[in-house]
């Protein structure tokens, strides 16, 4: 395992992060889903639901070669809720939406957080979960706005929010690196490929704990509260209600803040409503 995939691992009994093609086996099959309303869903038994394999603690394959985390904690939810079986289907962070939009997939639970941008191509449920963006670096890198960000390389996963969030803000001359998952982007500032990193505050506070001796900090808050929805197709409104309605309920009942416990110790942040 390398020291960046360690470090990814959430606080819980830590495991090895397969390769995509084996966790096509751990997922099950992505084969077609086509499901348009909860009709669909409940006729086939079955929900087959979207999931980054190495985002944790949302996502992660641990020591028994089984994904865990938020978001399957809250797609196990919704199975039990719907009273079917569950598929998790896994997906990188570039591969979420086509995925959703080419049937693969009956909709994402893949911390794909909300956006003017995204939902121009997705419908989103109401907030299920938060992130904060952060620009992460060593303590003697010099960074105290956009700026300072002249000349160096950042690292970032691709097609992630701190992806989009940083290449909004770099100025001309900042070489933007991106890397096809966190762990990589991750790996990358524990080398040295990488001066800076675009990051949720999950993964800035993991990578001071990997090496302290680096003095890692958060330079720049980038997007101080980025919510995370579910989505499904556009147009699918039967089976878009019945998500804001699971979420709306799972928050109030007191589900969600237990998996929020579980997983990022602290209670559920609160959460608006559209």
């Amino acid at each position: 395992m390398s020291s960046a995939r360690s470090l990814l691992l959430p606080r819980r009994p830590l495991g090895l992060l397969g390769a995509l093609g084996a966790a096509g086996t751990l997922f099950g099959a992505t084969r077609s889903a086509q499901a348009q309303s909860i009709d669909d869903i409940l006729n086939k038994k079955k929900l087959q639901a979207g999931t980054v394999q190495d985002m944790p603690p949302f996502s992660v394959v641990n020591a028994s070669n089984q994904c865990e985390g938020y978001d399957v904690d809250v797609a196990t939810l919704m199975a039990k809720y719907l009273g079917v079986d569950l598929e998790l289907v896994p997906l990188t962070a570039p591969n979420r939406i086509p995925f959703l939009l080419t049937g693969k997939v009956d909709m994402l639970i893949a911390s794909l957080s909300i956006t003017p941008e995204r939902a121009r191509q997705v419908a989103f449920s109401i907030p299920y979960a938060t992130i904060e963006i952060n620009v992460l670096a060593p303590k003697e890198t010099r960074i105290t706005g956009a700026a300072d960000l002249k000349g160096l390389k950042v690292g970032v996963s691709r097609a992630t929010i701190q992806d989009a969030a940083v290449t909004a803000i770099a100025p001309a001359g900042t070489r933007i690196m991106r890397f096809d998952d966190d762990a990589s982007a991750v790996q990358a500032m524990l080398s040295g490929q990488v001066d800076a990193l675009g990051a949720n505050n999950l993964i800035a506070l993991r990578i001071g704990e990997m090496n302290p001796s680096a003095h890692y900090e958060v330079k720049m808050v980038l997007r101080g509260s980025s919510r995370c929805g579910i989505s499904v197709r556009r147009g699918q409104t039967d089976l878009l209600q019945w998500v804001n309605t699971f979420v709306y309920f799972i928050k109030n009942n007191g589900e969600l803040d237990t998996i929020s416990h579980k997983w990022f110790g602290t209670p559920l942040p609160e959460l608006p409503v559209f």
